[in-house]
């Protein structure tokens, strides 16, 4: 192994502090006492509770809680069928079209999955709310979604569903009592990350979103336009946290679910 040299380790630790100073600075004044935001008035607690009496903000908190939730469930129940069929069905016509399909999302910029979304929505007559925000988060979501619990379901062995159908269970039940319990982590993975992509969305979320349905990301794009407040700062260290917990566990869940050779 090459040792670090001095050139390198600044590069390191010049792009260490490009990448998540700002986001360290954020997360120090949000326990400002000042209403300043750049100028430091001592420790406080003050603009958490600020927050938490804010009603237009809870109520945005809860429908981005909700809408994650649901997209995440969603996504990870069609990335397993998606998974399931590019892995059990073999070379099945139009094999290659179908995987490009269900990965699309992944390198689509998010205006045009934003405006497809909205498109297809108005085209159905469907009235936009948090049904939308949530069917359009799930369309992302179910990409991520596929690759995790695919790379799971081909280090399977298919043998012991067989044997579980051979000593009397339906497929259903095989499925259930044999594959599911193996697939779990890679379950969980996707529907980790599935929620974190759909919690901090905002570019799909401001198209297809409508009257009463304002995610909580979108609250923040809105005030932020108008000046950075406090609450800003203690808003983003929340979501900080808790996006940085269901990544780690999602990463966690993903090298358990790698195959070993």
């Amino acid at each position: 192994m090459r040792r670090f040299s001095g050139i390198n380790l600044a590069a390191l630790a010049f792009g260490l502090a490009f990448l998540y100073l700002p986001i360290l600075l954020v997360v120090i004044f949000s326990f400002n006492a000042s209403k300043l935001v750049t100028v430091w008035g001592g420790f406080s607690l003050h603009w958490y509770g600020v927050l938490f009496s804010n009603p237009a903000y809870l109520e945005a908190a809860l429908h981005s809680l909700q809408i994650a939730v649901a997209a995440a469930t969603l996504a990870t129940l069609l990335g397993t069928l998606g998974a399931l069929a590019l892995t059990r069905l073999g070379r099945f016509p139009g094999r290659q079209v179908f995987g490009g399909l269900m990965l699309a999302p992944m390198v689509l910029p998010e205006v045009i999955l934003g405006v497809s979304a909205l498109m297809l929505f108005v085209a159905l007559d469907l009235e936009r709310g948090l049904l939308t925000v949530a069917l359009a988060h799930a369309t992302f979501g179910t990409a991520f979604a596929l690759v995790i619990i695919q790379s799971k379901l081909v280090s399977l062995d298919p043998n012991l569903e067989a044997a579980a159908r051979d000593l009397g269970a339906g497929p259903v039940s095989a499925f259930l009592l044999v594959t599911v319990p193996s697939l779990l982590p890679a379950l969980v993975a996707s529907w980790l990350l599935a929620f974190t992509l759909s919690l901090d969305d905002v570019v799909i979320a401001s198209f297809v979103n409508g009257p009463g349905a304002t995610t909580l990301p979108v609250r923040v794009y809105s005030a932020v336009r108008l000046g950075v407040s406090p609450e800003i700062n203690a808003i983003s260290t929340i979501m900080l946290a808790l996006v940085s917990l269901c990544v780690i566990a999602a990463s966690l869940l993903y090298k358990r679910n790698l195959p070993r050779h």
